[in-house]
């Protein structure tokens, strides 16, 4: 008799264990417990202690931390027909615990699938230049229509940044002809208005010496110095008329004295 009873306490003693184990909860300061009674949604509880009634309530835990997410590299086609493979990585957190268990099934499976078809469906509204040139932009479009449909899940995208966006080899080599031929075509302007400002100023040069016919004298004896002091035997120049005229003047000024 007194085996059965001690055998009794002892089971008893057991299941009172059991259900203050099955009872107590203790969730961290970045968790959330998202409580159902009898399957209905009761109350979202946490971070610290949470005592539960056994068999009646259930709880299911919530990370609210942010969550980095590498999607997947996805085939995308541009708006100008260019095939590329782009790959991103989004940063989100659950913000409402009671959507994120009750509105979908697995809510980061859903934000990934999500982030693949919405990176293709973006993407492809853009030229293959704004996916190289402008991704701030993109990052911005792509983060704002993820934001707004995983909303009703309790889901906040914080951020989106495009990683890599691969072309093909054709794709490459095409883009570094237009590139070189870009950098061509800047030369040539440079080197055009280069031209024209020495020109502008030549032709204010000219207009300046012929307004002064001393200055010009000066300066034709000044380049015949310059050629003088070259190491070259012959030189062979064009003589002004007026010198010749100077010349003359000179000459019937010493003829009338005589």
């Amino acid at each position: 008799m007194m085996f059965e009873l001690a055998f009794s306490m002892g089971a008893v003693i057991i299941v009172f264990l059991w259900l203050l184990a099955s009872s107590i909860r203790i969730l961290r300061e970045y968790e959330r417990g998202v409580v159902f009674q009898l399957g209905r949604f009761w109350a979202v509880k946490g971070p610290g202690l949470v005592i539960l009634i056994p068999v009646f309530q259930k709880m299911v835990r919530v990370d609210l931390r942010t969550v980095v997410h590498d999607v997947p590299t996805q085939d995308v086609i541009s708006r100008d027909n260019v095939s590329v493979k782009v790959n991103a990585v989004i940063y989100f957190r659950v913000v409402d615990p009671e959507k994120a268990i009750i509105q979908v099934v697995n809510f980061f499976e859903a934000t990934s699938q999500l982030a693949q078809t919405t990176l293709r469906s973006v993407l492809g509204k853009h030229e293959l230049d704004d996916m190289l040139a402008a991704r701030e932009r993109l990052n911005i479009d792509i983060q704002q229509v993820l934001d707004s449909q995983t909303d009703v899940w309790g889901i906040k995208v914080a951020n989106v940044e495009i990683k890599h966006v691969d072309l093909n080899e054709t794709m490459v080599r095409a883009i570094a002809r237009q590139a070189e031929a870009e950098r061509e075509r800047r030369a040539k302007v440079i080197h055009a208005e280069g031209e024209l400002q020495a020109s502008e100023k030549l032709m204010q040069a000219a207009q300046v010496l012929a307004r002064q016919p001393g200055a010009m004298q000066l300066r034709y004896m000044q380049t015949l110095a310059n050629i003088a002091g070259d190491k070259s035997s012959t030189i062979v120049f064009p003589l002004p008329i007026e010198l010749l005229t100077g010349l003359a003047e000179v000459a019937r000024t010493n003829t009338q004295k005589s």
